[in-house]
Parts: C-alpha cells; sequence; structure tokens
C-alpha cells in the first residue's frame, strides 16, 4: 500500500516538474504563438520560479494544517488548468496567467511528498525515500524535453498542452483517491501560529543554509550560465558542452542515493556531508578559475561531478530540517529550507549577468575566457556565506546519537 501511495505522489511531482519545465522544452514555438521576444519569454519562465519559491512558506504551512493528500490533488488540479490555459490562451497575458497557476501547484508537491513520507517508511529508510523522490520527480524535464515537445511538433500548441492537462487532472483524481496518511502519522494538526517557531528552530535554519550552500551551483550551471560559460569562456565544442551540461542531472542521479543512505544511516554526520559537497564546489570553482589559460578538459568534467553532489547534499537538509521540528511542523520546515536553494540561485543568476554587464559583455559576442571567469566568480563567496550560515547555526543545534530527532530549539 505504501509504494501505491508513494507512487501516486511521485507521479503528480512528475506532472508538476513538466509543467514546470514545459516551456524550456517549447520555447521557440511560444515565442512564435504569444509574438513575444526571447527576453520576454525569458522573464515568462522565471515567473513560474518566482511563485514556486515565493509559496514555498505558505505551501508547507497549508500541508502541516490540512495534509498531503488535498495538497497534492489540489496542485495537480492548479498545474492543469495552467496548462490548459497555456493551451487555449489568445494572448499573451493569459499565458502568464496559466504560468502563474502552474507555478503554485508546483510549489505545494514536493514539500507535500516530504511531509507524506515520514507517515509511510521508517526513520532511516526516510533519507533514501527523500532521495528517490527528488531523483524521480526530475524526470518530469525529461518528459517535456521528449514527448510533449515532440507532440507539439506533430500535433501542435493546442493538442499537446492539453494532453498535458488532461493527463495531469487524471493525475489529480487519482493523488484524491489514493494518497493518504500513513501509520506513522502523528494525529492532530499543528495549530496556527507555529511558523515562529519553526523559525526560531536552530535546526530548522540549519537546513535552510544547507540548502542555500548546497544546490545553486548546480542550479545556475545546469539552467543557464554552463552551457555558455563552457563553449564562450572555456571553448569546449557545443556538442561536449551541452553533454556537460546535462550530465549535471545524471550525476544527480547517480549521487542520490548515495548521500541517502550515508543520511540515514549515519544521521549525525548529516552537516559533515553537506558541508563536504559545499566545500568542494568552493574549491573546484577557485582551481577553475585561476587555472593560467585554458583549463583541461577533464579538469571541467571533475566541475561538473562535484557541482552535481550539491543537488544530492540540498535533499540531505530536509533531513536536517525534518529532524529539528515536531512531526506536525514538518512541512513548515520544509518550505522553509527549500527556499534557501531557490534564493540563492536567483540571486547568483542575477549576478552572473551583472557582473557581465558591468565588464561590457552584455551580448554574447563579447563573452570570452577573461569576462566569465570574473563573473561566475560570485559563486564562491556565495558559497562562503552558505558555509558560514551553516557554521552559526550549527553551533547552537544538538545533533541526535541515533539519529531519529532533534530536540526543538536544541544547543550547546
Amino acid at each position: 500500500m505504501r509504494l501505491l501511495v508513494w507512487g501516486t505522489a511521485v507521479v503528480a511531482y512528475v506532472c508538476s516538474v513538466t509543467g514546470r519545465s514545459a516551456l524550456a522544452a517549447t520555447g521557440p514555438v511560444a515565442a512564435e504563438r504569444f509574438g513575444v521576444s526571447a527576453g520576454v519569454l525569458s522573464l515568462l519562465a522565471v515567473l513560474s520560479l518566482g511563485v514556486y519559491a515565493a509559496l514555498q512558506i505558505p505551501a508547507g504551512m497549508l500541508v502541516d494544517r490540512f495534509g498531503p493528500r488535498r495538497l497534492i490533488a489540489g496542485g495537480a488540479v492548479l498545474v492543469a488548468v495552467g496548462q490548459v490555459l497555456l493551451a487555449v490562451a489568445p494572448s499573451f497575458p493569459v499565458a502568464v496567467v496559466g504560468r502563474v497557476l502552474a507555478g503554485a501547484g508546483d510549489a505545494v508537491m514536493f514539500v507535500s511528498v516530504l511531509r507524506l513520507v515520514p507517515t509511510w517508511f521508517a526513520p532511516r529508510r526516510v533519507p533514501v525515500v527523500n532521495q528517490l523522490s527528488g531523483i524521480l520527480g526530475q524526470f518530469g524535464q525529461a518528459v517535456s524535453a521528449i514527448p510533449l515537445a515532440g507532440l507539439v511538433v506533430s500535433s501542435g500548441w493546442t493538442a499537446a498542452y492539453l494532453v498535458a492537462g488532461g493527463a495531469t487532472g487524471v493525475v489529480a483524481v487519482a493523488a484524491a483517491l489514493i494518497v493518504r496518511p500513513g501509520p506513522l502519522e502523528v494525529a492532530g494538526a499543528a495549530e496556527p501560529g507555529r511558523m515562529r517557531e519553526v523559525v526560531a528552530s536552530p535546526g530548522a535554519r540549519l537546513g535552510f543554509w544547507c540548502h542555500f550552500a548546497s544546490p545553486f551551483s548546480a542550479n545556475v550551471f545546469g539552467l543557464l550560465w554552463g552551457f555558455p560559460f563552457l563553449t564562450a569562456g572555456e571553448g569546449v565544442p557545443v556538442g561536449p558542452a551541452r553533454v556537460m551540461t546535462s550530465g549535471v542531472v545524471l550525476v544527480t542521479i547517480l549521487f542520490g542515493p548515495l548521500f541517502g543512505l550515508f543520511s540515514g544511516r549515519f544521521p549525525h554526520r548529516r552537516v559533515m556531508l553537506v558541508t563536504g559537497s559545499v566545500v568542494a564546489q568552493a574549491v573546484a570553482w577557485c582551481v577553475v578559475l585561476a587555472w593560467p589559460g585554458p583549463v583541461p578538459f577533464a579538469l571541467l568534467v571533475v566541475l561538473v561531478v562535484i557541482l552535481a553532489s550539491g543537488g544530492s547534499a540540498s535533499l540531505v537538509a530536509f533531513d536536517v530540517a525534518r529532524s529539528a521540528v515536531p512531526p506536525a511542523s514538518i512541512g513548515r520546515a520544509s518550505g522553509m529550507t527549500n527556499v534557501g536553494g531557490f534564493v540563492s540561485s536567483l540571486l547568483v543568476v542575477a549576478l552572473v549577468g551583472v557582473l557581465l554587464d558591468l565588464q561590457g559583455a552584455g551580448s554574447p559576442a563579447a563573452w570570452d575566457t577573461g569576462v566569465f571567469r570574473v563573473a561566475m566568480a560570485v559563486h564562491v563567496p556565495v558559497l562562503l556565506v552558505g558555509l558560514l550560515g551553516m557554521w552559526f547555526s550549527r553551533r547552537r543545534v544538538r545533533l541526535p546519537d541515533d539519529g531519529s530527532r532533534l530536540p526543538v530549539g536544541a544547543a550547546r
């Protein structure tokens, strides 16, 4: 039963990721359909992520109060409606509304899955299942890149997005019928006003900083700046650069189960695991950016592998936060933690662009090794800020010997 419930929740999460990444796969067709420039279209894609980040804490509060079943089913409905609006949108403003709805539905999915898992799985298995949930969810990117994009080409924009919306609607119904809290659920919903206690918890703040520090380099590299950094900045051919950029996700899939097993078996070493990944990322960036002359291809591959470890480390951050709060507040803690990585990712994406502009390299024609190394160097101070946040929070947290749960607000 637990595999059926968890599997249904993960399928809903896959549908939400498909909705999130759909424009990345069908961008050229969207620009032509709505008559907008690439810049305006990119703002539409960023809007969905912005809505996602802004709603994380409200989503966590809602899932603690109403439970994962209602949030997963309701989120899938929002994603479905957003996809249908994109399918039939007569104008760009209507498409914007569709993206906002899809982003809102996507926002509640992952925190709801994280809230559901501990009610069905033993504590030591939760980190592994969380890693698998994150990994499987990312297959939504493959769905948008292959079947959805292919359907747009073969059957047209409207038909493709109506199919996507209809399929998500079916999943919403399945989630409403199948998803339910497991036997390990704690009876009773959290009372309102408890978010203040979660924010005050040193362990929850530690989870936030772990998530702030660990995934943003991989996100920035894989979503936007990695490809131009490799091609224009380091002279890597287009083919290998595309493989390396997408390889961030593939390597994360390989790391995920290992990080989950380690987190479950050695819970008192979770923060060290995240710290190791963040420090390795900072060192790798320093070596690559300070390399005299062209960086060897093998070293760039090592950089990609190390950055990919941050994606798996970021999921360990949820284990840290979950162990720091009462079971009824797991959703709130997960939402707060999830904000961290999105804040750092959006910050660094923007700072890289600003630093390129300040060097007079606002257009791709002006991109070269020198300007890109200066711009990408912003990763290092942001990683150090994350490490400092982890260090200050960690000083106030007493980690458990058995890994089951941290005392709320426990301090040395």
